[in-house]
């Protein structure tokens, strides 16, 4: 389904250019969950930019179901982004002005989906969230607002979900919880998975583990130690 070939990404600074990513090659076959683990600058986020089309490589391309994302128009990654990625922010990214069911509604409403509000309801009853459709951010936990993101990020059913460090800005115990639910999710649409994250203990519940070292991927033996 996704490909890296040969992906170089490198930025322009006052003091010279700096290396983010180098000579990445990666195949990510349908349905499959792939972990990225590695230090704080390593370059885990840039690479998940470049699977989303967010960031474009200075050298090397990437390619999405055979299909080179350089080779596409601003809209039409736009449009792949809409329809077939699903992104969970370390962050949540929640809009201070909407309440829950709002949140998690909009992708797809924007997207003209006459449905919208009642699959999203019942993905936010499914995660335990039934009783807080109304409520806003602030008056939500982190780990609530980040099933919320969740239900955001699958509501549309994408082909592809991408998650940022998704349990980062949780408690332990929450952090695990909001990753079980991730995993059933992610099970259950069949989506491929790739995710960002520093507990080893949630990456080694993926099929793969990866580890990013100064712009550089490898993958992990099978034990995953």
């Amino acid at each position: 389904m996704i490909t890296l070939n040969s992906v170089n990404l490198q930025y322009q600074t006052e003091q010279g250019p700096i290396d983010i990513l180098r000579n990445v090659d990666l195949a990510l076959p349908a349905g499959e969950r792939v972990a990225i683990a590695g230090p704080s600058g390593s370059g885990k986020t840039s690479l998940l930019l470049l699977l989303a089309g967010l960031e474009a490589p200075t050298g090397g391309w990437v390619e999405f179901n055979g299909e080179r994302l350089d080779a596409l128009s601003r809209d039409a990654l736009a449009d792949m982004r809409r329809d077939q990625i699903g992104i969970v922010f370390q962050s949540f990214h929640l809009i201070p002005s909407l309440n829950a069911l709002d949140n998690a509604a909009l992708p797809l409403e924007i997207a003209g989906a006459r449905d919208a509000r009642s699959r999203v309801r019942k993905l936010l009853e499914k995660v335990g969230l039934g009783h807080r459709l109304t409520h806003y951010p602030r008056q939500l936990s982190g780990g609530e607002q980040q099933r919320v993101a969740i239900v955001r990020a699958l509501a549309h059913r994408p082909s592809v979900l991408l998650a940022d460090e998704p349990t980062g800005n949780l408690d332990a115990q929450t952090g695990a919880e909001v990753a079980s639910l991730l995993l059933e999710l992610d099970a259950i649409a069949g989506t491929t998975l790739v995710l960002v994250t520093h507990d080893m203990a949630l990456a080694n519940r993926c099929d793969r583990v990866l580890t990013m070292s100064a712009g550089k991927l490898q993958e992990k033996v099978s034990d995953h130690v």
